[in-house]
């Protein structure tokens, strides 16, 4: 359930609100000699200031390639070439993007949630396979109980989780 959490971390920091952030970057890839490889293996990305993100690629002939992937990525940014660097300056988000992004923060909540609920079925069946094995009736119910516990705890996680990056994405 914890990584189910982690998971939900990951996915919420690729999810860019008002500024900059190397991590919005993270899912893209990057055509380097016929192979895909993440921008992070082949370029430093930084963000000096908070509405610019600048890539810096460890061999200057990837300028194009890191460009290109950034453009195809449909993230709508973009990026400018100067010989050397890449930078991107992140525009201030609409009020329709805003939406947007809570919705697809909300649908990555809900991933996480189904992934919780998930181990909490597997860890009832086991339960019960333990239980036609010998395994006495109240601890079962016991058993249950607390899984049913330790679920519950992990769903207000992930709702804490979406209210902190809703509150975060609307703020202008």
């Amino acid at each position: 359930m914890q990584k189910a959490i982690s998971h939900l971390e990951v996915e919420l920091a690729k999810i860019r609100a008002g500024k900059a952030s190397p991590a919005m970057l993270d899912g893209i890839m990057v055509d380097y000699y016929g192979a895909m490889t993440p921008l992070s293996q082949v370029a430093s990305v930084n963000s000096p200031e908070a509405r610019t993100l600048v890539i810096q690629p460890w061999e200057k002939t990837l300028i194009k390639a890191i460009e290109k992937a950034i453009i195809d990525s449909n993230l709508g940014f973009n990026p400018a070439n100067d010989g050397i660097m890449i930078r991107i300056n992140v525009p201030p988000l609409s009020e329709e993007r805003r939406k947007e992004l809570v919705k697809r923060a909300k649908a990555e909540g809900e991933h996480a949630k189904v992934g919780i609920r998930n181990l909490r079925r597997e860890a009832n069946d086991n339960i019960k396979k333990e239980q036609k094995n010998g395994l006495p009736e109240d601890l079962a119910k016991d058993a249950e109980a607390k899984t049913q516990k330790v679920t519950d705890e992990y769903i207000v996680k992930v709702d804490k989780h979406l209210e902190t990056k809703e509150k975060e994405v609307m703020t202008i």
